[in-house]
């Protein structure tokens, strides 16, 4: 039967997260998504490791807190200088047991201060992390996080690589999946070739509990450490769920200093320099991609993994209202459509409109289905500014009001 899985977030221990994520968060929201399983995030932090083990009834290599089953991962900072540049690359490391996670938590606290940070920061190599968690278990997984993102990418423009290979090399084999990111989508990296024969993978790297799934991996194998580690080996997925890419905040380039975003046709003209104060501009992941890519935009590598854009649920509803996501407008519409209809993912992905307007207004019912069938409008986001997301004009959210007020 198939699942969802986020497996990309972070606990109360890592830097600008929730104080309030941990285990019974997590349970409650991933109901309320319609996750089955997600990643604990960082295993490397001793309290948090702490709190997992407490807590956590372990079933086939994943590990049951209420509902929800939980798969050991961790994100890892690599920052160090190769090839005459400072590189800075996230990894995601999946791990099949506790016994595992010690024995990688042991070596790595030779290396720097585990302590500090839920993510931490460690002086050594992509290649080199990679050969020390490969060398305590082969069942483990190593994934570089948010590929694209000029900083801590893989092939991010300001401090990551141009290939796979340059990155891990002769690990490179030992790499089976990268995640897209927030600002990328497959159909952008299917223009890549060095990724032809790995997977594309997608998760929320959420901060807070509320932001599961913004990103997600729907798979129908054995729900088990081995059966999802097996499906990402032979890119065996059902599809990937996904931001809209320009809805991330480095999809464009630009400088949010100078409040200006660029299309990479208008980088090129200005040299990489911004117009109006002459500092380098941030170059974003649609320009890295170009500058990468070896097929042309819109042609799909062999095997590729289909994928599904949505819009996470409180955003399409604020935006129906024009306002923010976390108001009580907002939560009571929300509330009202996950009473009604199973969960989340139910709601963006299955759910039909007649349904929908016997339970919320047609306007929402319909800012629903104009999303699952991508009839929105999209200002992309640049230099750590997210992207606008317009499923309404102005016009039309003008008649909105002017009929409830009338009402």
């Amino acid at each position: 039967m198939p699942f969802i899985a986020d497996l990309h977030i972070h606990s109360k221990y890592s830097r600008t997260t929730s104080k309030s994520l941990d285990l019974e968060s997590l349970d409650k929201c991933a109901q309320i998504k319609g996750i089955q399983v997600v990643g604990t995030g960082d295993f490397t932090h001793p309290a948090w490791l702490t709190h997992l083990k407490d807590n956590l009834t372990e079933e086939d290599g994943l590990f049951r807190y209420g509902k929800t089953k939980f798969l050991l991962t961790s994100e890892i900072s690599c920052i160090y200088s190769e090839g005459g540049k400072v590189r800075k690359i996230h990894i995601i490391v999946l791990a099949p047991s506790f016994e595992v996670v010690d024995k990688i938590n042991s070596e790595l606290d030779k290396i720097g201060n585990l302590k500090s940070d839920g993510r931490p920061i460690l002086g050594l190599s992509a290649k080199k992390l990679a050969e020390i968690i490969l060398n305590i278990s082969k069942e483990c997984l190593i994934i570089p996080a948010h590929c694209m993102t000029p900083w801590f990418g893989l092939y991010g423009s300001k401090s990551g690589f141009d290939s796979l290979e340059e990155c891990f090399g002769d690990l490179s084999k030992e790499i089976y999946a990268v995640e897209t990111g927030l600002s990328a989508d497959p159909k952008m990296l299917w223009q890549i070739k060095d990724l032809d024969n790995i997977a594309l993978i997608s998760n929320s790297d959420a901060h807070s509990a509320e932001k599961l799934g913004r990103e997600a991996n729907v798979f129908d194998v054995e729900l088990s450490y081995k059966g999802i580690s097996k499906a990402i080996k032979e890119k065996n997925l059902l599809y990937t769920i996904e931001f809209f890419p320009e809805e991330g905040k480095y999809h464009y380039d630009g400088h949010r200093n100078c409040d200006l975003s660029l299309s990479p046709e208008q980088t090129k003209k200005y040299n990489n320099i911004c117009p109006n104060c002459g500092k380098p501009l941030t170059v974003g992941v649609l320009s890295r991609v170009k500058e990468l890519a070896g097929r042309k935009s819109g042609e799909k590598p062999k095997g590729a993994i289909p994928f599904k854009s949505l819009v996470p649920l409180a955003e399409i509803i604020a935006s129906c209202f024009n306002m923010g996501s976390s108001t009580k407008t907002v939560k009571k519409e929300y509330d009202k459509l996950i009473e009604n209809f199973e969960n989340e993912f139910e709601i963006l992905l299955n759910t039909t409109y007649d349904n929908l307007k016997e339970v919320v207004s047609p306007e929402i019912a319909e800012g629903i289905i104009r999303v699952r069938e991508g009839k929105i409008e999209l200002e992309p986001g640049y230099d750590g500014v997210f992207g606008r997301i317009n499923i309404f004009s102005k016009s039309e959210r003008k008649n909105f009001i002017k009929q409830k007020t009338l009402f």
